[in-house]
């Protein structure tokens, strides 16, 4: 049975501008460096997510967030600004869930190699990956939780 965090705050969803911060405010300048920023094609027009680094090459995101050319950036701020601590990583395989369904976004979860999605953390413990919500940013916004997956999550990991 597919296991959802429903919360009435969010992070970025896939349809908004990724430089904006719906409900929240700005954090500290790199304060949170497990943030990554994702940039794809898909369906012939650039589009955006968020993700998380959860470990040095493994980036967790959502599998609506699948497109090719994937690029990862770690260590920005702003990503409207050049900084010296980006990383512009170009990512070498996809793994999105098997039981991944994008007609009603059960198990939306995604794995990326070499670095609309991003995380909710909560006491410093990536609890939630954004899966879908509103077009306008409102809540509510639905997450897959994460510790629903760490078998599926470790197994890839483990063989990659």
């Amino acid at each position: 049975m597919q296991q959802l965090l429903l919360l009435l705050v969010f992070p970025l969803p896939l349809w908004a501008g990724a430089e904006e911060i719906i409900g929240g405010h700005e954090a500290k300048r790199h304060s949170r460096p497990y943030m990554a920023f994702l940039q794809f094609l898909a369906q012939e027009s650039k589009k955006r997510c968020g993700g998380v680094l959860v470990q040095e090459d493994f980036v967790l995101t959502a599998a609506h967030c699948w497109g090719s050319s994937i690029n990862v950036t770690l260590g920005a701020h702003n990503i409207k600004e050049w900084e010296r601590t980006q990383q512009l990583i170009p990512v070498r395989r996809a793994t999105c869930h098997p039981a991944y369904n994008p007609k009603n976004f059960s198990n939306d979860i995604m794995l990326l190699q070499g670095d609309s999605g991003g995380p909710l953390v909560c006491n410093n413990v990536v609890q939630g990956i954004f899966s879908y919500g509103s077009k306008n940013g409102k809540p509510p916004g639905v997450f897959m939780k994460v510790s629903h997956f760490l078998p599926w999550i470790k197994k890839i990991m483990k063989h990659h």
